[in-house]
């Protein structure tokens, strides 16, 4: 205001308008970032669903971006060329920076992560610099952005956990893979030789995915709980490429899958020792920016032969002696299906006749028969496109037919035929289904996802007509992609990060308690005793007890996320993640007992006990 003169009339005195360069309303933008940030924060520290915290997180980021930018571009405080410039080079800077930077990030990290980071920065700066020059401020916020889309070259992201919390290492520092690769390529690759003498199932063995009916249990053993008198001792211990693909043990032979660069592979290995016996490699490669490289389903054995569907749709037939190829087909080829954002996950389900696998094209080609002898195409399915579960095989009634779960549902088709039996519909919110459903033993059928939460079907079946009825529905157990286990009317397994116990009848918690992150469940039925390997790669050895939480035994047993699941045959435990695979011997009952007995007693010369 320019002072009042001597005899001048202070009414006739106006104030400039302000002049443009000082931002106003800046507390808005302020607010924009603070409510931004608290929701973040809220939803990490709130017990809320994976899907949720990810699709809230893509929605606040998106918000935070155009409001932001609508109260710049609208700041007429601001002149018009400093808000087009400076917006102009926040976005080109976020375009050249996801083109540019690691496939890691890319463009949708860069809008997702590192938009939110960048407006953050920008506030602080213009925060800083409020009463500056138009100049001043300009030249900073280029130096701000060119810092913050510069750094986001020099990095990359190694996936993210259960909570979507991510991993973040320099984008030329050495990954796990790569000194996998590198230690393949620079040294001898120790491997058994020997005659390939065919492979036979054999009592104990583990043939697929969760073992004998895909239901994660275990019958026929009886381990030692107490690992403080006798720990489990380990026999073995390897590196391993990237995959989320569990463990298959028969006749001797461990059977996985890995990545190896641009090589997936299909491998087997001596089980007693870890040595490679053989590989098969397709040049594909699969990553994402969440779950990371590799494959994502776990082969089948099924009479002298191993079945294998990679993370790009490649399915393959393969001798288990030898791994030779029998056939292979692409199934995104056959369906015209898109590849979904994690990967194809499905495990092969091998009948007398047929290979089933899942591929979501649609508007019928959900589902795939393939002939198990030669991997003709014999029939298709529809299903919902989005799915990352593997069909299972069950008999109800004494009619054998096949469950699969998807964003759709739930049906049931004929193994040989694919002829929808029956099917039930859930809700379709357009989230992943990746658990089993599991068939109770009073006939009611469990399926659970984030979604739904835990819900059991009752199925009614009269002539050729079938009816799945709703029973009940639970958010007291949110399965995300960690399978549960049933020991008579209970249900055991993950809601979220934390371990619980759930009525099957009422769908009503037992108790909830054991924060194991997102981690995995194997059933010791005999014993009542629960497996658990942690999101971290701890074992934990837990009571099946309907009544509370009790933890036996623990000990680490592999380093990183571990979202494999675990895999017990013959006394041995086999762990594996993206990174290692380890085997122990598990300590039986007798050995426990030899360990805690004390010494024996022995007569000394002179008459007295020695102990």
């Amino acid at each position: 205001m320019e002072p009042i003169k001597r005899g001048e009339n202070p009414a006739s005195v106006t104030t400039p308008p302000s002049t443009p360069g000082r931002p106003r309303r800046l507390w808005m933008a302020v607010a924009l970032l603070g409510l931004y940030w608290a929701a973040i924060i809220s939803l990490r520290v709130a017990d809320s669903e994976i899907s949720t915290v990810f699709m809230s997180s893509v929605a606040a980021s998106a918000v935070l971006t155009i409001l932001f930018s609508i109260w710049w571009l609208t700041n007429r405080a601001i002149s018009r060329r400093e808000r087009w410039l400076s917006w102009a080079g926040l976005m080109l800077g976020g375009i050249a920076a996801g083109m540019l930077s690691d496939p890691s990030i890319g463009l949708q990290g860069i809008i997702f992560i590192g938009m939110p980071l960048a407006l953050t920065f920008w506030g602080a700066w213009l925060f800083a610099l409020r009463n500056g020059t138009s100049q001043a401020r300009l030249r900073g916020l280029m130096v701000v952005m060119a810092v913050v889309w510069g750094g986001v070259l020099l990095l990359r992201t190694d996936g993210v956990d259960g909570d979507n919390n991510v991993a973040i290492s320099g984008r030329w520092a050495v990954s796990a893979e790569d000194r996998y690769v590198q230690q393949r390529s620079t040294a001898a690759v120790e491997t058994v030789a020997g005659e390939a003498q065919p492979v036979v199932l054999r009592d104990g063995d583990w043939a697929e995915f969760r073992g004998p009916d895909r239901q994660g249990e275990l019958w026929g053993v009886e381990l030692a709980t107490n690992w403080d008198v006798a720990p489990p001792k380990e026999l073995w211990r390897r590196s391993i490429g990237p995959a989320w693909s569990s463990v298959l043990i028969v006749d001797g032979r461990l059977f996985t899958a890995e990545q190896r660069g641009e090589q997936e592979a299909v491998i087997a290995l001596d089980a007693a020792t870890g040595k490679e016996l053989w590989a098969h490699q397709d040049a594909v490669r699969f990553s994402d920016g969440q779950a990371g490289a590799g494959p994502r389903a776990t082969p089948t054995f099924y009479q002298g032969q191993i079945y294998s569907l990679g993370a790009t749709g490649v399915l393959n037939c393969l001798d288990a002696a030898t791994g030779q190829r029998r056939w292979t087909r692409d199934i995104v080829a056959d369906t015209k299906a898109a590849l979904p954002v994690w990967g194809f996950s499905s495990s092969p389900l091998v009948t007398s006749n047929r290979v089933i696998v899942y591929s979501g094209g649609q508007p019928d080609k959900g589902l795939l028969g393939y002939d198990r002898d030669n991997g003709e195409l014999i029939w298709t399915a529809k299903t919902g496109d989005v799915s990352y579960s593997s069909a299972q095989l069950a008999t109800i009634d004494g009619v054998p037919q096949v469950l699969f779960f998807s964003n759709q549902g739930l049906i049931s088709v004929d193994p040989e035929t694919g002829t929808l039996i029956w099917d039930y519909e859930a809700a379709k919110l357009g989230i992943w289904r990746v658990d089993q459903p599991r068939l109770l033993k009073d006939g009611g059928i469990l399926i659970g996802c984030e979604d739904l939460g835990l819900l059991r079907i009752d199925l009614s079946h009269e002539n050729s007509q079938w009816t799945p009825v709703e029973a009940w529905r639970s958010r007291d157990l949110r399965p995300a992609y960690n399978d549960f286990v049933v020991l008579d009317d209970v249900v055991y397994g993950f809601d979220e990060g934390i371990f619980a116990a759930v009525d099957t009848k009422t769908g009503k918690r037992r108790w909830k308690q054991g924060r194991y992150g997102h981690g995995q469940v194997l059933l010791v039925g005999d014993q009542r005793i629960l497996l658990v390997i942690s999101e971290s790669g701890e074992v934990v050895l837990l009571a099946a007890d309907p009544k509370k939480h009790r933890e036996l035994a623990r000990f680490q047993a592999v380093t990183g996320k571990t979202w494999n699941h675990p895999v017990i045959a013959h006394g041995r435990l086999y762990i594996r993640n993206d990174q290692e695979m380890a085997c122990f011997e598990l300590p039986s009952v007798e050995a426990q007992r030899e360990a805690a007995a004390p010494p024996s007693a022995a007569v000394a010369p002179d008459g007295r006990y020695n102990r």
